[in-house]
């Protein structure tokens, strides 16, 4: 099969977004990602998913932990610095949780240690144990269809 109708058929499936980071040789790096989930209660497990070829992949190999943020909707320009499409060379300045940095007022940010990693095709799935987490109100920024979507426009047109 075609891997643009691959690519867009999994884009039918709409995903919240989140920013990975992490700290490695005494710098702090992130990525927007939308391949996350909740794996277990207990203990409390999560994945992400990171492609083979991405910088980020040695530095949370290096630093066998990580953060994830889970971006509100007024944060779609976060997302989009942390995914390449703001090219300015401005630099974001983290906050930090449990020493490691995160994006803040984020619906959630959680920091993890990497219990386990496994290659799959092109892409590192790691399995982190959750040490520490915020939850905040909001609603989330999502992606659909290979675009950013809002709630409330979606609310708008339910209504």
């Amino acid at each position: 099969m075609d891997d643009r109708l691959f690519r867009n058929a999994m884009g039918n499936f709409a995903t919240g977004i989140t920013v990975i980071t992490t700290e490695a040789e005494g710098m702090q790096h992130g990525m927007t990602a939308n391949a996350f989930m909740s794996v277990s209660l207990h203990p409390k497990l999560v994945a992400i998913s990171i492609g083979n070829n991405a910088k980020m992949l040695n530095y949370i190999k290096q630093a066998k932990k990580f953060a994830v943020s889970f971006l509100a909707q007024d944060q779609q320009e976060i997302s989009m610095l942390f995914a390449g499409q703001i090219k300015d060379g401005r630099q974001y300045e983290f906050a930090r949780l449990n020493g490691m940095p995160i994006i803040e007022g984020a619906l959630v940010n959680l920091t993890c240690n990497v219990v386990s990693k496994y290659e799959a095709g092109d892409h590192t799935l790691f399995f982190g144990e959750v040490t520490e987490m915020i939850s905040n109100e909001g609603d989330a920024l999502l992606y659909f269809k290979g675009a950013y979507r809002h709630l409330h426009v979606l609310e708008e047109k339910l209504t």
